[in-house]
């Protein structure tokens, strides 16, 4: 069986308490589930990865190359300026797609610029918990075109 890796980056083990009217009511572990849930109908194996920390997420960017065919990210504020993600995502050669549960798009100005598009396979925003699943299936239909 095929595994991916699912990564939330910083606060997003908040959710369900963090600014609901954002990031909706969903508890960090239902929404884990269901993304369990969801890769395994769609055949995958998968792990679920959070970290608040920058180097931990690089870390595990790099140790997904050895047994994974791709990643769901939401690197959460580091989307914006982490250019270490960045070079992680470029190095390791398999599909990452980046998602946000938010339409970064339409909230503060700063959050329209994300510096790890360029090196994602493309990017899911604004569908609440659903852009995870619907990264899933971006990844599903990357690995089996390959």
């Amino acid at each position: 069986m095929k595994k991916v890796l699912v990564m939330h980056g910083p606060n997003l083990n908040l959710l369900g308490e963090r600014e609901p009217g954002i990031y909706g009511t969903d508890t960090f572990e239902s929404i884990n589930a269901e993304i369990t849930k969801r890769a395994e109908e769609l055949g995958f194996e998968c792990e679920v990865f959070q970290s608040n920390s920058e180097g931990a997420l690089i870390d595990k960017l790099h140790a997904s190359r050895l047994d994974c065919v791709g990643v769901v990210l939401n690197a959460g504020a580091y989307t914006h300026y982490s250019y270490a993600i960045r070079d992680a995502i470029s190095a390791i050669k398999i599909p990452v797609v980046e998602v946000h549960i938010s339409n970064v798009h339409s909230r503060d100005a700063f959050r329209e610029k994300s510096v790890i598009s360029p090196v994602c396979v493309g990017v899911i925003a604004g569908f609440g918990k659903n852009s995870y699943l619907l990264g899933l299936q971006a990844l599903k239909d990357i690995t089996e075109a390959e």
